[in-house]
């Protein structure tokens, strides 16, 4: 039998649906009041032109829509933004039910993860099993890995004396030798590589293009990673190439580490691990397989690579290029009394103000993350006058709050002053949120406090390091991979010379 459906009506349908769509979108949808572009209001693909189109631009072009549209905008048929820091502590709380808004963490592909789980009661159970491990207490207690390494980096960068070399590489192989050994308990020792394992920082970084396209071609991520490794392998460049192993070779590392979990008698080395902690929690037995471990293993140890090496390229940039900065440092460094024979100690270099405020405005303009953090929670929210319903998506940006001139004068400028009167510091608490807030607060700040603080302390203490070819906006935040995307990249070109202090 013929059918009767001809191209024009199914045109006409097509036509008629998505008019209603965004009449309904634009007209009757909860959030139809607030302001914002109306493009919008009517399709995610606003936010996909400058994510996707234009490479993770969407961020910089929300603090464009906050001047035209004021402090809470709707940034998506869905979604909410909000500017104003007085609303920081409403948002992110302790209290209270808070969703990750799936939309976003979903395009990870990590679902049952800690980090990029969405619902909430999953992730106070997940987190629960891991925490303890993420103490400070037990940062401390295991701090003789971190040592191992600013010492491996040290003897690394005395042998290129008189040379230049790519810092920025080394910095990421530091910190994801740190991770690795620390979270899985094993040396990879990217350290020992001629060029510092630097495929895979370059393969790391881009990552967030994958993240960006999935959000809004759902098959995208999922395709890829369906795809067979050999295949893969053969289409790679070498950066790619040199992530695909590291996903195998941490595949096959979580494996022997479960097995050695699971044993009756685990040896001291898989009770040091996170999977060791995840086998002997609380949660059940599905929460405990080797895939949902999987995932957690690769999104921890993921999380605090390039975060923490962004912030220390750009710390480095900005001390080794300002001799005022830099001689203040070691001025108070050196005032630490200690034996000679023996490094300071961790708890001694964190009671040091200037140090700290070094660290604090690093983490000010080079925060975890460089996009929104939506929450959803099952209560009616206030701002002013607005009524956010039940349910709506509503986030800031840890980086637009960190760069607000009202809070931070000349925001762009690199000023540990600006952290030295505790009184000063006191009232920027509550502004101050590099690792974010409430419920879902980063889990490993405690590793990558001690992190900062042991190796910025070593090579201001024991080299002279010339920045070559780079500016302070090659560190600053250029596009939105979820972490905060860079001109420079993985890339800090110094010239080492030895520092007879």
């Amino acid at each position: 039998m013929e059918s009767n459906i001809t191209w024009r009506m199914l045109a006409a349908a097509a036509i008629a649906y998505y008019g209603t769509l965004f009449f309904y979108r634009l007209f009757l949808h909860p959030l139809a009041r607030f302001p914002g572009p109306r493009l919008a209001a009517i399709s995610r693909w606003y936010e996909g032109y400058y994510d996707v189109v234009l490479g993770g631009k969407y961020t910089s072009k929300i603090a464009e829509l906050h001047k035209t549209y004021g402090p809470i905008i709707r940034i998506s048929p869905y979604e909410l933004h909000v500017i104003d820091p007085a609303f920081f502590e409403t948002l992110y709380r302790m209290d209270g039910r808070w969703d990750k808004y799936a939309w976003t963490y979903d395009a990870f592909g990590a679902k049952g993860s800690t980090i990029f789980g969405s619902d909430h009661d999953a992730h106070k159970a997940h987190r629960r099993a891991i925490a303890p491990f993420f103490s400070k207490a037990n940062v401390v207690a295991r701090q003789d890995i971190l040592r191992r390494n600013v010492d491996k980096l040290c003897r690394r960068i005395s042998k290129l004396a008189g040379t230049t070399f790519n810092l920025g590489a080394a910095v990421s192989a530091f910190t994801r030798d740190n991770g690795n050994e620390f979270i899985v308990g094993k040396a990879y020792n990217e350290l020992d590589l001629e060029d510092f394992g630097i495929g895979l920082s370059i393969a790391s970084q881009g990552a967030g293009v994958f993240w960006r396209t999935t959000k809004f071609i759902p098959w995208f991520g999922p395709a890829l990673r369906a795809m067979p490794i050999d295949w893969a392998m053969k289409a790679a460049d070498e950066g790619t190439k040199s992530f695909l192993r590291y996903l195998q070779q941490s595949e096959q590392d979580t494996r022997d580490t479960l097995a050695a979990a699971t044993l009756s008698s685990p040896d001291s080395k898989a009770q040091q691990t996170m999977v060791y902690e995840i086998v002997h929690s609380n949660l059940p037995p599905a929460d405990k397989r080797f895939d949902r471990i999987m995932e957690e293993v690769a999104t921890v140890t993921g999380a605090g690579f390039e975060t923490t090496a962004n912030v220390l390229r750009l710390i480095f940039y900005h001390v080794f290029t300002n001799d005022k900065i830099l001689q203040r440092l070691r001025k108070e460094i050196a005032s630490v009394p200690t034996k000679s024979s023996e490094p300071i100690a961790l708890k001694e270099l964190e009671q040091l103000p200037y140090l700290t405020a070094v660290l604090m405005e690093g983490m000010r303009l080079s925060p975890a993350i460089a996009t929104r953090a939506a929450r959803i929670t099952d209560k009616d929210l206030f701002y002013g006058d607005w009524r956010i319903p039940a349910g709506t998506p509503v986030g800031m940006t840890t980086l637009l709050m960190h760069t607000d001139e009202k809070l931070y004068p000349d925001p762009m400028r690199f000023n540990p002053d600006r952290w030295m009167d505790p009184a000063a510091r006191g009232a920027s608490d509550a502004n101050f949120a590099p690792f974010s807030r409430g419920t879902r607060i980063c889990l490993g700040m405690h590793l990558a406090w001690a992190e900062m603080y042991l190796v910025l302390a070593a090579l201001v203490q024991n080299f002279n390091l010339t920045i070559k070819g780079a500016t302070a906006g090659d560190f600053e935040m250029e596009r939105d991979n979820f972490g905060i995307g860079t001109k420079a990249g993985c890339n800090l070109m110094a010239h080492v010379a030895a520092y007879e202090g």
